[in-house]
């Protein structure tokens, strides 16, 4: 199952909140031995907290369960990205503005990251989002999630094993 680690795999709350750190690598986590890195989940912006050029903290609700996601927006002013190509890193910076400028209460985004800890629960540190206009795209998500968990995730989801 390692084929998964570096794929966005998409999950619904209930899945995305059973994962676990895995011990012998802090980068990722697992949900039934299955590592995994990346994850994509669609839901209802439930929670808002912007720390201007710090961060965007939001919550969404995809009726399973609530996944908190967190947009960093200090690409300009960290030592982290210092070392990266600045042009590279202004058009991070650009596109992390429009995100947070999206989120808002009550709208339905897909969001797209890593799979991070902080404070000992799991989380999506956000590299994407995208503003769902289409009203079926929920239950689309969630009927992607039980077929390709049946396919190609074997025992990794909750419902197939």
């Amino acid at each position: 199952m390692q084929a998964l680690y570096n794929t966005h795999v998409k999950l619904l709350a209930f899945d995305f909140l059973a994962l676990s750190p895995n011990p012998k690598d802090l980068s990722s986590f697992s949900r039934k031995g299955t590592p995994l890195s990346r994850a994509e989940s669609v839901g209802v912006v439930v929670t808002r907290d912007l720390k201007p050029g710090k961060f965007l903290r939001f919550t969404i609700d995809d009726g399973t369960g609530c996944i908190p996601c967190v947009l960093w927006l200090n690409q300009l002013t960290s030592s982290y990205f210092s070392k990266r190509n600045p042009s590279g890193v202004r058009l991070n910076a650009q596109m992390a503005l429009k995100f947070a400028s999206e989120i808002q209460l009550g709208v339905v985004a897909r969001v797209r990251g890593r799979i991070t800890g902080y404070r000992g629960l799991v989380q999506i540190t956000v590299s994407d989002v995208v503003l769902e206009t289409d009203p079926n795209a929920q239950v689309l998500h969630w009927l992607d999630c039980v077929r390709l968990a049946r396919k190609c995730y074997g025992k990794f989801c909750k419902s197939c094993s």
